[in-house]
């Protein structure tokens, strides 16, 4: 399935307090399964999305190297903490504070990929969204292994995993970068 063109209309849709969005992807990011949530906020029906490629919900505001962290991690048996801002079908876009795993079968190998979201605090978007901008102008001129290393020194700053940092802001640990 192709993603289609869509234009972000900048129109925030917000999830609730007890939302809470679950999907599943195969090792390819195809969309095995995903909750009632997760189709109403996504704005497609579950047949579009149903074995349509994950990154269809990617909004252009996501710098590259989040999504290279993520599949680094998963891809080594890790879980991954972080925001990301979807994209509608309509051209809206909501904000999600995001976990993913793989899934192991019984040989410890990565079978399928496994996300639960929910809202992020209020408030994250003073650090996030600055954050995101810095990385996507980064990744203009410099490449995202320039992104990666911005990240880097960040983590290096803070002394902390991506993990670690990302948990802080959605716990209002850490109020600026």
């Amino acid at each position: 399935m192709r993603k289609p063109k869509v234009t972000p209309i900048e129109k925030e849709v917000v999830l609730k307090e007890e939302d809470f969005i679950v999907s599943k992807t195969d090792l390819k990011s195809r969309i095995l399964y995903g909750n009632r949530i997760f189709i109403q906020m996504s704005g497609y029906s579950e047949e579009e999305l149903l074995g349509a490629p994950h990154n269809i919900l990617r909004h252009p505001d996501m710098p590259r190297c989040a999504f290279k962290i993520l599949y680094d991690h998963i891809q080594n048996k890790k879980e991954w903490f972080g925001f990301v801002k979807n994209l509608r079908k309509d051209g809206g876009y909501y904000w999600v504070f995001a976990n993913i795993s793989p899934t192991l079968n019984e040989q410890g190998e990565i079978i399928d990929y496994y996300s639960v979201r929910r809202k992020p605090r209020e408030g994250f978007k003073s650090i996030i969204e600055p954050l995101y901008k810095h990385l996507l102008s980064i990744e203009q001129s410099g490449g995202m292994e320039a992104s990666l290393m911005e990240v880097e020194n960040l983590l290096k700053k803070y002394n902390m995993s991506f993990n670690e940092l990302m948990i802080k802001i959605q716990k209002g640990l850490i109020n600026e970068l």
